[in-house]
């Protein structure tokens, strides 16, 4: 939908309000290293413990911040009538698409998620990325799903939880997935420690939590994946690579804002309560891989 690095930045809180200079300067940040888009308020973004006019607010300033890098705005909420108000409020800000993942408390069926983004995209003119996120909404989606809900006249992008350990698999994956999708419809990859395998097989975009916080490293990255130059790939990634086991079991908003506080990138990365900072043994991982030096 808009090129092979898009970066999701940090909602960094200040106590219970989210600290708007902080914020900014990371979309700044990560426009001026290069992007393809920057991602505002998705998981890491932690749109789901703001309201409405916290969101409304911060897409604005998403957009502004970025100076004509598209802005991809997360929409999810519990309730469709929350969905399209918040739909409307990330249009209003120039929003260049919207990233809507199937929040819920009571489990969703198929139909139903199926029928939110049927409504969502009715309702909208703007492109929307179906967020396949099951660790946190709980919905896992099936390929025939993926494929039902991208024949959707406003759907623009399919973001994948993650693809096979085996860049083969992966392929072949893709390859029959995509072969379900109309043409326009694009496949991201998220989940950074999917990220390079994800684009050697053949995604469009890496929707990365990790280029919200060191985007010139990631851009170097993606383009090095682009120019198969394997060895700055392998480099690049093995200095990234302790990074993914403390995500995989603290999550990858505790790593973000643990990684984007140790490098000064903000002044403090607090997270909204009840979440809190990583622990110790996860902060001594990413103050390692922050003395290893050489991030932008």
């Amino acid at each position: 939908m808009f090129g092979p690095l898009s970066a999701f930045v940090l909602s960094p809180f200040d106590g219970d309000v989210v600290d708007e200079r902080g914020f900014t300067s990371l979309v700044e940040r990560s426009a001026a290293a290069g992007v393809d888009s920057v991602g505002a308020l998705g998981s890491t973004g932690s749109y789901a413990y703001l309201d409405r006019a916290q969101r409304a607010r911060l897409a604005r300033l998403a957009v502004e911040a970025a100076g004509g890098v598209p802005v991809l705005v997360g929409i999810g909420a519990l309730s469709t009538r929350e969905v399209l108000a918040a739909a409307e409020d990330a249009e209003r800000a120039g929003a260049a698409a919207l990233l809507l993942a199937p929040v819920s408390y009571q489990p969703l069926s198929d139909e139903e998620v199926f029928g939110l983004y049927e409504d969502v995209t009715a309702a909208t003119s703007v492109p929307v990325c179906v967020y396949d996120n099951p660790r946190t909404t709980g919905f896992a989606f099936s390929d025939e799903l993926r494929s039902r809900v991208a024949q959707l006249s406003g759907v623009g992008s399919v973001k994948l939880p993650g693809v096979p350990e085996d860049v083969d698999a992966a392929r072949t994956w893709l390859a029959g997935l995509r072969a379900a999708l109309p043409a326009h419809v694009t496949l991201g990859v998220s989940g950074d420690a999917h990220g390079v395998r994800g684009l050697r097989a053949g995604c469009d975009t890496w929707y990365s939590v990790v280029a919200g916080v060191v985007p010139r490293t990631c851009v170097a990255l993606a383009a090095a994946v682009a120019a198969g130059d394997d060895a700055q790939v392998d480099e690049i990634a093995a200095r990234l690579a302790p990074l993914w086991p403390v995500a995989a079991a603290h999550g990858s908003v505790r790593v973000a804002a643990a990684f984007a506080e140790q490098l000064a990138v903000v002044p403090r990365a607090g997270l909204p309560r009840p979440l809190r900072d990583l622990p110790a043994d996860g902060q001594r991982v990413v103050a390692e891989v922050v003395a290893a030096g050489g991030w932008e």
